[in-house]
């Protein structure tokens, strides 16, 4: 068998980190060996930790919490798994990311300025290495429609082109392929929160080594480079699913 190209992924153990914690002190302490063109995986709860972006359970019903934090809301009633279904961010994805695993007696809200601590870490940890080529993913787990489980989903990232386009390039039959694109993003993300685990690991971060198809950058990307990964809902391949929902707009959302 010839093994075209093999990525690599180490998990990587933390204490159980807290609101008391620096992001800086955490990524001295644990990534302490860094190669040019590695990629740094981090979970988003734990930058959130570190934000204090905590809410008490006692001070706040939870459903109003998703209201104020949700972009969108679709209106129904609360589902089976106590969940709100919500968009935030451009992102599809049950109760505006409000998270309870792995924390006593809080709500942990989603990061503020989620690429801008990415491009922060990617900076940082450069420096601290004397590295060129660097990727960050700060990511979060994830569902499916119509599928069981979770897998993993980048919600702020730096360092490296986010898709990898087969557009015009042949398939096994030599006919040119026309739209389809690899979300590098999310593929890194699934495969680092898979590894990184979802219950008492304590794995929050991870290093993904010799992984293929990445175009690395020298600086943070742009806006518009942000924008490649979001695709507006009426051009989304479930565009009729999702607009002929009710969706409660959050006046306050920005």
């Amino acid at each position: 068998m010839e093994w075209l190209n093999v990525m690599r992924i180490e998990a990587i153990k933390s204490h159980k980190v807290d609101i008391s914690d620096s992001l800086a002190a955490n990524l001295d302490g644990y990534i302490k060996s860094v190669c040019d063109e590695d990629i740094i995986i981090i979970t988003s709860k734990i930058i959130s930790i570190l934000q204090g972006r905590l809410v008490s359970k006692e001070t706040i019903d939870k459903r109003l919490l998703v209201q104020q934090e949700a972009d969108l809301i679709l209106k129904t009633e609360r589902n089976p798994y106590d969940l709100y279904l919500t968009i935030k961010g451009g992102v599809l994805i049950p109760s505006a990311g409000i998270d309870e695993s792995n924390v006593d007696g809080y709500y942990v809200l989603y990061p503020k300025d989620i690429q801008g601590t990415a491009a922060w870490i990617w900076k940082y940890i450069k420096e601290q290495h004397n590295i060129q080529k660097l990727g960050v993913v700060i990511t979060d787990s994830h569902t499916t429609i119509m599928r069981r489980g979770v897998t993993g989903i980048a919600l702020g990232w730096c360092g490296f082109e986010p898709l990898y386009s087969y557009i015009n390039k042949p398939d096994l039959c030599g006919k040119p392929l026309r739209v389809t694109q690899v979300n590098i993003l999310d593929s890194l993300a699934t495969s680092a929160v898979f590894v990184m685990g979802e219950g008492n690991e304590q794995t929050p971060l991870a290093l993904i080594k010799d992984a293929p198809k990445i175009s690395f950058l020298n600086r943070v990307p742009t806006l518009e480079e942000e924008q490649k990964v979001v695709i507006p809902m009426e051009e989304d391949l479930y565009a009729p699913l999702l607009r002929s929902s009710q969706w409660i707009r959050n006046v306050k959302a920005k």
